[in-house]
């Protein structure tokens, strides 16, 4: 599958790694599941040791790792950094809650006298994560830190892109004290993923990443009769109402769209605004987004970064032609973007509103804007998407917010601010955003057996 690290600034290939073998499976397979025998049963504290020692390892060498994550995908060095944060936060959060959320829920049954019922949460053995390289340590961290405290065993398949990332945590798992097996990466091949799914010991799948990536996986999980959570793709509406704060909107809709090149699930893509507010905020956010300073990834003035590869850059170019050949108009915004490096000049897209790419998700810096006669137009608007994974609502009244974002079909909704990603907060979609959930008790409740236990009177009547 040609797992390389490619810095997307230079153009370099900086390091190869080969395929997995089909025997290298095998043997991760094996370990992986000798290691859940005894992991299943190591006490709470135990586990909650290793969380909390990765999480630190994180933190005491934060500039490390998030060089890397700069250097294979081309994230910011600011914003690597705050990744590394954050993934060392999930694990901190385990290490805290997870024997709490995992703890025996009593039932209320109709007759308290039959017995006593009760659910008691227990691993079933292997998960299956593949995941994308647009947050290389948050995406396996927020499902190996809930799926290792639940007892389970994981084995990764990240993306070819950021093979070193990815190596980095099978190491860091390893430095924290986890059992030999219980984490491992592998450079799979394509056709692994049915190798790992149809082998008995693996009990589910967890993927992040594109439509089409998710509906060939779900397949081959169903076929196999395999639990699986779906974690796709995404085009935030991001509505701005008439009595928003307006400069305030404008900041986070600059920032909400552009964090990471764009290249996010739940990024600002889809800005629905007000009609009586719609001009004095496009006058501001076009000066907001020329505003950024495209260069250098490790330099501390880089406001945006180069996407992650070239091809990614190529890609996006060819998905805005096509929706102008379809009628949208699109504005190149700001200063041009150095011609080294896998960079994309920002560009607003307009006329979308009987347009098929308005449908589409452009994972890069490019922004739909719509204009809002209503709020109930936007509410309209908004739900015109297949996807359903975040999206915000800013004004000033948080009671009418909290009434339109219940009428938007998503699985998250922010008043007042860009969809953010939380150690203790939930995150998940619907409809083509995928199903399931990540992180807190949802997330770590994915993959656990839901076990009733009932202690009958051994009078009592069938």
């Amino acid at each position: 599958m040609a797992y390389a690290s490619t810095n997307p600034y230079t153009g370099e290939v900086v390091k190869t790694f080969a395929d997995a073998t089909d025997q290298d499976v095998q043997a991760a397979l094996d370990a992986s599941y000798a290691a859940f025998q005894s992991w299943r049963d190591a006490p709470f504290a135990e586990r909650s040791k290793v969380m909390a020692s990765a999480a630190k390892i994180l933190r005491d060498n934060l500039d490390d790792y998030a060089a890397l994550l700069t250097l294979e995908m081309g994230k910011v060095f600011g914003e690597a950094k705050a990744e590394v944060i954050l993934s060392a936060e999930i694990f901190e959060y385990y290490a805290e809650h997870a024997e709490r959320l995992l703890a025996a829920e009593p039932l209320p049954v109709k007759n308290p006298e039959e017995g006593q019922a009760m659910l008691v949460h227990e691993p079933q053995g292997i998960v299956f994560a593949i995941e994308p390289w647009n947050f290389p340590y948050y995406q396996i961290a927020r499902i190996i830190a809930p799926q290792l405290s639940a007892g389970n065993t994981v084995i990764l398949k990240h993306a070819s892109n950021v093979p070193q990332c990815a190596a980095a945590f099978d190491d860091l798992m390893v430095k924290a004290g986890l059992p030999d097996g219980a984490f491992r990466n592998l450079y799979l091949a394509r056709h692994h993923t049915e190798t790992v799914l149809n082998d008995p010991r693996v009990c589910g799948v967890a993927l992040t990443g594109s439509e089409g990536a998710g509906a060939i996986v779900a397949s081959v999980a169903g076929k196999a009769l395999k639990k699986a959570t779906m974690e796709l793709g995404g085009s935030d509406a991001f509505i701005v109402l008439d009595d928003a704060d307006l400069e305030k909107a404008v900041k986070w809709a600059v920032f909400g769209r552009h964090w990471n090149a764009g290249q996010v699930c739940v990024s600002s893509k889809r800005l629905i605004v007000a009609d009586a507010i719609y001009d004095r905020f496009v006058d501001l956010y076009k000066k907001g987004v020329a505003a950024l300073k495209a260069g250098d990834p490790m330099d501390p003035a880089t406001t945006l970064a180069p996407l992650s590869s070239q091809k990614a850059a190529d890609d996006l170019r060819a998905q805005v032609e096509e929706a102008c050949k379809l009628g949208a108009k699109a504005e190149v915004i700001g200063a041009p973007v150095p011609e080294k490096g896998a960079f994309f000049q920002p560009v607003l897209l307009t006329n979308l509103e009987n347009n098929p790419a308005r449908l589409w998700e452009f994972f890069g810096p490019v922004t739909q804007l719509y204009r809002a006669k209503d709020t109930e137009d936007a509410i309209r608007i908004a739900n015109d998407s297949p996807y359903g994974l975040g999206g915000s609502v800013f004004t000033q009244d948080t009671k009418r917010g909290v009434e339109v974002a219940r009428r938007i079909y998503t699985g998250m909704v922010y008043i007042n601010h860009p969809t953010m990603v939380k150690a203790d907060l939930p995150f998940g979609g619907v409809a083509r955003s995928g199903f399931g959930r990540e992180l807190i008790g949802l997330g770590i409740k994915e993959f656990v057996n839901h076990k009733l236990i009932d202690v009958v009177d051994i009078d009592a009547p069938f």
